[in-house]
C-alpha cells in the first residue's frame, strides 16, 4: 500500500546511525568552509582530544598527492556532494580517511562559491559602470533639451503638481498632464536604463513555462506550479501607448490623493460600524474624466484604510517600487507579479517620479476564489510637504481586444513620515470585479471587501512590518526561547521560514499558473489536486509532488480556529503525521507583539518506540483580515546547520498548512454578535512527494491515498471544532443573558 512520503532521503529522521562525531562535524561546517586549498585540517573528536593539551597548540596539516587531487577534482565535477559511502569508497582507493575527504569537498566547494562570487562582482561592477555612463549622458542630454511649446528648459524637476497649487484645478491639471506629454513624446521613446530590479528572466518568482527552480541568490521561492503563463503574455507599451500612460498616470495620481484625504460626501460612514463606503454619485461628479463609466457585468468595490506601522517611509517606498520585495512582503495577495517596462527610474537618486508598467495577479488563499489579473502603470511620487504616494491605474483600454474579469481604478497609498522611523499609510483600493466564477461560501467576504479591500493591504503590511523589525534585530530578545542560541541562527531560521511561507502561499489559490483538477466530493469539500515534477531544486526533495486543497465553512470564529491550529497540544487531534505523539516546542520566535505571530521549531516524539522522532518548522501568523498556520517536516541534520547560522536556501521543504479567513463581516444586533455570524472559511493544503523520481508517472494509488490522507485531517478538524463552537455558543449565551439583564436594569430605572 502506497505511503505519503513526505519524508524520504531528504527527510529522514532516523538518528541510529548518527555518531557524536558526525553531529560535531556538523556544527563545525563553517570552520571548515572557510578553509580552501589542498591544505587539510585535521579535526580530532571530542574523544580523541587531550585534556592537557595547550589551546594554541599549532594544528597539523596534511598535504594531499597530485593523484589523489586529480581524483577527488574528477569526482567532484560529477558528485559535489558525496553522501558516506561514497566518500568511504573514494577514501579507500585514495589511502585517504573519510574526514579528509569529507573537508577536502567542503573546502573546494567554498573555493568554487568564493571563484563564482568574484566572477559575478566583476560583472556587476561593469555593468554599474555602464549605468553610470548612460545615466550621465541622458542628464546631460535632458540638461541641453528645451520645451517645444515655450522653448524653455525641460528640466523634470519641474514637472510637480506642488508649483501650480494657485491655479484653478482644471487648468493646473491640464496644463500639468500637457508639460509631461510634450515631453514623453520626445524623450520617453528612447532607450532607458536598464531597471535595477529587473532583469532578463523577469521577476524572482519564475514565471517561465513549466518546471522551475529556485536560486539561493534570488531570496525568494520561486513560482511553484508550472502553466501557460498569462502574465508574461502580455506585452509592453508601444510608443504610441506611452504619452497616453503618462496622461493617466498623472490624473490617477490626483484623484489617489483626494479620495484618500476628503471625507464626506465622498465617503459616508457607516453607523453599526467603523467602515465606509464610497458614494458612486460624488464620485462620478468629482472625477468626470477618470476611466469612464463602470464596464457592463463588474461590480464597484472601494475601500479606505489608515494604520502607523513600524517602518521608514523612505524604505517603504523601495518596498513598494520594488517588484519583488513588494510580491513577497504581499504574497497572501499578489500571487504573481512583473515589470513589463520601465518609463522612468526617477529623479535626484530616489524614485520621486518613477513610473512602471506592471502586470499582476492578486488572490484569496484558496481554490474556490478566482484571481483578480491586472495590467497596469505603477507611478511615485513625493509632494511638497514630504508625503510620498504611490499610486496603480488599469491600462486595459489600451487592450481593446482583450475581456477583463478585473479593472483597477486608480488605487495606491499614501506615506508619510513619522517620528522614530514610523510611517502613516493612508491606502485606497477602488476596483471593479466579476465575481459570476466565486464560489458561494465566499462570496459574502469578496462582495464586503475584507477579501480585496484595502484594510486587507493594510493589516497584512503592518504584521510584514513587525516581521521584518523581528528579522533585523542584531541580539535575541527575550520572548525567544529554546534552542536558538546565537543571533545567526535565528536569522537563518527566520529566512527558512519565509521561504517555506511564500511557497505554502504561491500554490494554495487559484492562479492561472496552476491546473486544478476535482477529485471528488461535491460543493465546498471537493479536493482540489495538482502535480509538478521537482528537479535541479535545491529548496524541494526531487520527484513528483502532489499539491491538494479543500475549502469549507465551519461555524467557529475565525480567532478560536487559529488558536487551536497553531497550538502544539491540540496537534494530535487532527495531524495524522504525529500519530499521537508527544509535540514539544523546540524553538520560538516572536514576531511582534501578538503573540500568535512566531515562528516555532515542534519535535514530534513518537508514541511507537520503533519510530524516529521528526522536526517540523511552522510559522503562525494572524491579523484583522486573516491567519496562517504553515508548517513543513525538516531533517533534523540540516535543521541543526540551520539553527548554527548555516545558509537555509538548501534545505528541501514541502509546506503544508492552513489558511483562515472570516465568512464576512460580523453584524451586530443590539451590540452583541448575532448568533450564527463570526464562523470561519479554512483552507486545508497539503503538499507531499508521492515518487522521488521525477520522470515517474503518477499512479492512481497515490491520488487516492493524498485524498483519503486529506478528508481524513478535514474529518478531523470538524470533529474538534465541534467542540470549540459548543463552547463559543456557551460564552455567547452568557454575553447575551449579560446583555439582557443590563438593558432590563436600565429599563427599570427609567421606570
Amino acid at each position: 500500500m502506497f505511503q505519503p512520503n513526505m519524508f524520504d532521503s531528504h527527510h529522514s529522521f532516523d538518528m541510529s546511525h548518527k555518531t557524536p562525531e558526525d553531529d560535531l562535524d556538523m556544527l563545525r561546517d563553517d570552520d571548515y568552509e572557510s578553509k580552501s586549498g589542498t591544505d587539510i585540517m585535521e579535526a580530532p573528536s571530542g574523544d580523541d582530544q587531550d585534556p592537557n593539551q595547550r589551546p594554541n597548540k599549532k594544528k597539523r596539516y596534511h598535504r594531499h598527492t597530485q593523484h589523489q587531487i586529480q581524483e577527488m577534482e574528477s569526482f567532484f565535477k560529477e558528485c559535489p556532494h558525496p553522501d558516506d559511502k561514497q566518500r568511504k569508497e573514494l577514501g579507500r582507493r585514495l589511502s585517504l580517511e573519510p574526514l579528509q575527504v569529507k573537508f577536502w569537498f567542503q573546502n573546494k566547494r567554498t573555493q568554487m562559491k568564493a571563484q563564482h562570487e568574484r566572477h559575478e562582482n566583476t560583472q556587476l561592477r561593469n555593468e554599474n559602470e555602464k549605468l553610470r555612463s548612460e545615466n550621465i549622458r541622458y542628464k546631460e542630454a535632458l540638461a541641453n533639451a528645451t520645451c517645444p511649446n515655450c522653448g524653455g528648459p525641460a528640466a523634470i524637476g519641474e514637472m510637480s503638481f506642488d508649483e501650480q497649487q494657485l491655479r484653478i484645478e482644471n487648468a493646473r491639471l491640464r496644463e500639468e498632464i500637457d508639460r509631461i506629454s510634450g515631453i514623453a513624446a520626445k524623450y520617453v521613446g528612447k532607450p532607458m536604463l536598464n531597471y535595477p530590479n529587473m532583469s532578463p528572466h523577469g521577476p524572482t518568482r519564475s514565471l517561465d513555462q513549466g518546471v522551475t527552480s529556485f536560486s539561493p541568490q534570488q531570496g525568494m521561492v520561486g513560482e511553484m506550479f508550472g502553466a501557460n503563463d498569462l502574465l508574461r503574455s502580455v506585452s509592453g507599451p508601444t510608443e504610441a501607448d506611452k504619452p497616453i500612460i503618462i496622461e493617466l498616470a498623472v490624473a490617477a495620481m490626483e484623484e489617489l490623493i483626494r479620495m484618500a484625504q476628503v471625507n464626506e460626501p465622498l465617503w459616508i460612514p457607516s453607523s453599526e460600524n467603523s467602515s465606509e463606503t464610497l458614494s458612486e454619485d460624488e464620485y462620478l461628479r468629482m472625477f468626470p474624466r477618470g476611466m469612464g463609466p463602470k464596464q457592463l457585468g463588474l461590480k464597484s468595490e472601494a475601500s479606505r484604510e489608515s494604520a502607523v506601522v513600524i517602518m521608514n517611509h523612505i524604505t517603504l517606498v523601495e518596498l513598494l517600487m520594488d517588484v519583488n520585495q513588494w510580491s513577497n512582503v504581499f504574497s497572501g495577495i499578489v500571487s504573481r507579479a512583473m515589470t513589463l517596462e520601465v518609463l522612468s527610474t526617477g529623479v535626484a537618486g530616489n524614485y520621486n517620479g518613477a513610473l512602471q508598467v506592471m502586470s499582476a495577479e492578486f488572490q484569496v488563499p484558496s481554490p474556490l476564489v478566482p484571481t483578480r489579473e491586472n495590467y497596469f502603470v505603477r507611478y511615485c511620487k513625493q509632494h511638497a510637504d514630504g508625503t510620498w504616494a504611490v499610486v496603480d491605474v488599469s491600462l486595459d483600454n489600451l487592450r481593446p481586444s482583450s475581456v477583463s474579469r478585473s479593472r483597477r481604478r486608480p488605487s495606491g497609498c499614501l506615506i508619510q513620515e513619522q517620528p522614530n522611523g514610523y510611517s502613516k499609510v493612508t491606502w485606497v483600493e477602488h476596483v471593479e470585479f466579476d465575481d459570476r466564477a466565486v464560489h458561494n461560501i465566499y462570496k459574502l467576504l469578496v462582495n464586503s471587501g475584507l477579501a480585496f479591500g484595502a484594510k486587507r493591504w493594510v493589516a497584512t503590511l503592518d504584521r510584514q512590518c513587525e516581521r521584518l523589525a523581528s528579522v533585523m534585530a542584531n541580539n535575541i530578545p527575550s520572548g525567544d526561547v529554546g534552542v536558538i542560541t546565537t543571533p545567526e541562527g535565528r536569522k537563518s531560521m527566520l529566512k527558512l521560514a519565509e521561504r517555506m511561507v511564500l511557497s505554502f502561499c504561491s500554490g494554495v489559490g487559484a492562479s492561472t499558473a496552476h491546473t486544478w483538477t476535482t477529485l471528488s466530493g461535491s460543493g465546498a469539500d471537493d479536493v482540489r489536486v495538482m502535480t509538478r515534477k521537482s528537479m535541479d531544486d535545491p529548496g524541494r526533495p526531487p520527484g513528483i509532488v502532489l499539491s491538494a486543497a479543500t475549502s469549507f465553512w465551519i461555524p467557529v470564529q475565525p480567532k478560536r480556529v487559529f488558536e487551536f491550529l497553531r497550538d502544539e497540544n491540540s496537534r494530535s487531534e487532527w495531524d495524522i503525521l504525529s500519530n499521537g505523539g508527544l509535540v514539544q516546542e523546540m524553538a520560538h520566535i516572536a514576531n511582534g507583539p501578538d503573540p500568535g505571530n512566531c515562528v516555532s521549531l515542534l519535535r514530534v516524539n513518537s508514541a511507537n518506540s520503533s519510530q524516529s522522532n521528526m522536526l517540523i518548522l511552522q510559522e503562525s501568523s494572524s491579523d484583522s483580515t486573516g491567519s496562517y498556520v504553515i508548517y513543513a517536516p525538516v531533517d533534523i541534520q540540516a535543521m541543526n546547520v540551520v539553527l548554527s547560522g548555516g545558509d537555509p536556501d538548501y534545505v528541501a521543504l514541502l509546506p503544508s498548512g492552513f489558511a483562515i479567513l472570516p465568512d464576512g463581516p460580523v453584524q451586530y444586533q443590539g451590540g452583541i454578535p448575532e448568533v450564527g455570524t463570526g464562523g470561519s472559511l479554512l483552507t486545508v493544503a497539503f503538499q507531499i512527494l508521492v515518487d522521488s523520481v521525477p520522470t515517474a508517472k503518477l499512479s492512481l494509488g497515490s491520488v487516492a491515498t493524498v485524498n483519503s490522507l486529506i478528508k481524513c485531517t478535514v474529518e478531523r478538524i470538524k470533529a474538534a471544532v465541534e467542540c470549540l463552537r459548543e463552547e463559543g455558543m456557551q460564552h455567547l449565551g452568557k454575553a447575551m443573558f449579560t446583555h439582557l439583564l443590563k438593558q432590563s436594569g436600565r429599563s427599570q430605572e427609567r421606570t
